[in-house]
């Protein structure tokens, strides 16, 4: 059985609110939908069915947010990890891609709305996210996406070298997207208030029980732990790279990419004030990615993608971590201090869109978020809520597919993939004659 790392690691563990009350399942429970994985997917989808007056159950093996929801970097951008918007419809086709962009654009609509409505203290701050350029030729890509991203109702511009400076504190970019709308949260605080909204609506969550199978018996599925089932009409999975057992092969559907996240100490005034002074997210721009952004401590919470010694070597990661924001950031004169330092797990597949996935009639389940957590599985909610709602196959916003096992090769091929757009950068870098970070 897989291990997963400390969550108490975490920065968003020492600094949430307390997690609501929850006890683990005894006894038989009825429900008309059981859910299996309290993450921001399946306690989206809770929310909605219990504001429907539908009876709704979660499970989940650990706790609130023990996974993704509450290891993420807590950024909030509405777009799609991979593929630009041309590409999406033309791998997905129509009507799905038509379908899934409005949802995905306007994930950050219903982030606002959840927190206004059920007063979820969780650090939310939209105060944008901006995608540097680090060499020229970027610029003709970050426009294309402006163009595209536009098209559909966001609201998003271009930056110039004065703007991106201004809005960054950054002197290394030659221009920069700046994407209005988006944000940043307390990742498991987020997931903690969800909780809290799915019990205030009538919903039941049961904390540290194991789902170890689920049986049809008669109408009803029986989903089944150590000391107690839910007996229910229907049953979804929400359980994404932190599947364990529940339904066979489920942890098939995806590959494990791991990524890292660190925090500084808090910085001091005259830090924040030539670092993201208008405490936007930043993405530096480079394929092999470095996100960062402020929490409500003022501490720098960033990540990356482990590659090689980085990620494996805590002592060299930190200095990795200092010496790319201290590049970024040349007038930055604080020494950094990365307090915390963890771990968590993305389900990877090969379209890096969510798959929604048909086990049996009355059953299903959703994995690849790869890497667009929170807005990604705070409006899924409306999709596997619809299903359950038994709105028709072919009106979804997902289409229903039958389970399928993801290719041993994508075991390797994100790693593959990150190494090739380091080098693709640094070629580009050397050729526009643009400085290198350190350790690129």
């Amino acid at each position: 059985m897989r291990k997963f790392s400390k969550f108490e690691d975490t920065l968003w563990y020492a600094t949430a609110p307390d997690a609501p009350k929850t006890v683990p399942l005894e006894g038989v429970v009825k429900a008309d939908v059981c859910i299996v994985g309290a993450g921001y997917s399946g306690l989206t989808t809770a929310l909605e069915l219990a504001r429907k007056g539908v009876s709704v159950v979660v499970l989940d093996r650990e706790e609130i947010g023990f996974g993704g929801s509450g290891r993420n970097a807590g950024h909030c951008t509405p777009t799609f990890t991979h593929f630009s918007l041309p590409e999406l419809r033309k791998h997905m086709g129509a009507p799905w891609a038509d379908r899934l962009i409005p949802r995905q654009t306007r994930a950050n609509d219903k982030v606002t709305e959840m927190i206004s409505r059920y007063g979820i203290d969780c650090e939310w701050e939209q105060n944008g996210y901006v995608q540097g350029a680090l060499f020229p030729s970027h610029l003709k890509t970050l426009r294309g996406q402006m163009d595209s991203y536009n098209a559909v109702g966001a609201r998003t511009r271009m930056l110039d070298r004065d703007e991106v400076h201004a809005v960054t504190g950054s002197s290394r970019f030659y221009g920069g997207w700046l994407h209005e709308e988006a944000g940043g949260l307390n990742a498991l605080a987020y997931a903690r208030g969800l909780g809290r909204a799915v019990q205030q609506e009538g919903g039941v969550i049961y904390t540290g029980t194991s789902v170890t199978g689920c049986d049809r018996e008669g109408r009803a599925w029986v989903v089944k732990s150590a000391r107690g089932s839910v007996r229910a009409e229907k049953v979804i999975y929400t359980t994404g790279a932190y599947t364990v057992a529940g339904w066979p092969k489920l942890d098939q559907t995806y590959r494990i990419m791991r990524v890292f996240v660190a925090a500084t100490q808090p910085l001091s005034a005259a830090s924040q004030a030539v670092v993201l002074p208008k405490r936007t997210t930043i993405q530096d721009g480079r394929g092999d990615i470095y996100v960062y952004k402020y929490n409500r401590e003022n501490r720098i919470v960033a990540s990356m993608f482990p590659m090689g010694a980085r990620g494996r070597d805590p002592n060299l990661t930190r200095k990795i971590l200092s010496a790319r924001l201290k590049w970024l950031h040349p007038e930055l004169r604080e020494e950094l201090r990365w307090d915390y330092f963890w771990y968590g797990d993305l389900d990877m597949q090969r379209r890096t869109v969510p798959r929604l996935y048909g086990l049996a009639p009355g059953v299903v389940a959703m994995t690849g978020l790869s890497g667009r957590g929170v807005p990604t599985g705070s409006m899924i909610g409306g999709i596997l809520s619809d299903w359950a709602m038994g709105v028709a196959e072919q009106d979804l916003d997902l289409k229903l597919e039958p389970l399928s096992c993801q290719p041993l090769y994508m075991s390797l091929a994100p790693q593959a993939a990150l190494r090739s757009y380091r080098l693709r950068d640094n070629l580009r870098a050397k050729i526009q004659k643009a400085p290198l970070p350190p350790f690129a």
